[in-house]
């Protein structure tokens, strides 16, 4: 019997994050110069930065390669961004090889087809609701909330909290 992902989270040390279609809800604004433009959440910000900073590992594996994308991410803390990905389960490898992680203290959030080799190398498979269908059923859990709105903020929330690192009542950050 599988049990419940509840039962996982006080075991995870480190996230590892999709970018389009979980930080974002997927849609591209072009602009007329041809800029590729995407929304995030400042919530899922403020999570990020939050584990970040109480020692977490973070790990962003996404296949596009748009540099404001990796300057937002590098601002709330995160080092290790891995942009073009295609085949993510050798960024995935690369990435537990050296900083020495076990895939059972790994969350991974994923919400499209790239995304589901690499879920299925660690403990915790995520997703945001609107992940496809074929993400949806090889998921552990199943947030409530959607790509771009939250998702990020609700797995690490739930992380933090089990295991003692969340505190609504410290200072606010810089998100």
């Amino acid at each position: 019997m599988k049990k419940n992902y509840k039962e996982y989270l006080s075991d995870i040390t480190t996230f590892v994050f999709d970018v389009d279609g979980v930080f974002t809800d997927g849609t591209l604004l072009i602009s007329e110069k041809g800029e590729l433009l995407r929304k995030m959440s400042v919530k899922d910000g403020y999570a990020l930065k939050t584990a970040v900073d109480r020692g977490y590992n973070v790990c962003i594996i996404t296949g596009g390669t748009n540099e404001g994308v990796r300057e937002r991410l590098k601002g709330l803390g995160v080092t290790d961004i891995y942009m073009g990905a295609h085949h993510k389960v050798e960024q995935l490898d690369e990435y537990l090889d050296i900083y020495d992680i076990n895939p059972d203290n790994v969350v991974y959030m994923g919400d499209d087809m790239p995304d589901i080799p690499p879920m299925k190398m660690v403990k915790l498979a995520t997703c945001p609701q609107n992940a496809i269908p074929e993400v949806k059923v090889i998921s552990d859990y199943v947030s409530h909330k959607n790509g771009g709105d939250g998702c990020v903020r609700d797995i690490i929330e739930q992380v933090l909290k089990v295991r003692g690192d969340w505190n609504s009542n410290f200072s606010a950050q810089n998100d």
